[in-house]
């Protein structure tokens, strides 16, 4: 049986390469480049957020303003109304009257989205309908007793 030791200058095993090796630097650059690519891609296809622009109170109504055409579900929950928006914006609350009585409005962040609820002493109904208009998204909530 023949051992491993040198005849010659000959070995049973290869000698190591001192070349370093470049293919698993090249798959880990394509990688990077790749990941790079699909993020500025998703930045530039992400939609844009809609925005609460402003809330302006009506008697018997109350009219909200977005940057565009929010997803919207409203209920009528026990006499009070709520509109949860997907959509941002700053928490707000005032008052208005109708029929010569006050209705509390509240609009305040929720995992959701923003949530506007409407609360009177007496139970409420209520109905919205949103257009474009000027260039952005006008939502109407029409109150009555």
């Amino acid at each position: 049986m023949h051992g491993s030791e040198l005849k010659d200058g000959q070995h049973s095993t290869p000698e190591e390469d001192p070349r370093p090796k470049l293919w698993p630097r090249v798959l880990g650059s394509l990688a990077i480049v790749g990941v790079m690519v699909g993020m500025m891609i998703g930045r530039l296809t992400a939609p844009v957020p809609v925005e609460l622009q402003q809330v302006d109170v009506l008697p018997g109504a109350l009219v909200v303003w977005f940057s565009a055409e929010p997803k919207l579900h409203g209920e009528l929950v026990d006499g009070t109304l709520g509109l949860l928006f997907d959509a941002r914006g700053t928490p707000q609350n005032g008052q208005l009257k109708l029929a010569d009585k006050v209705v509390n409005w509240r609009l305040r962040h929720t995992d959701g989205g923003l949530l506007l609820t409407l609360v009177a002493a007496r139970a409420l109904r209520g109905d919205w309908a949103g257009a474009p208009q000027e260039g952005r998204w006008r939502l109407q909530v029409n109150l009555r007793e």
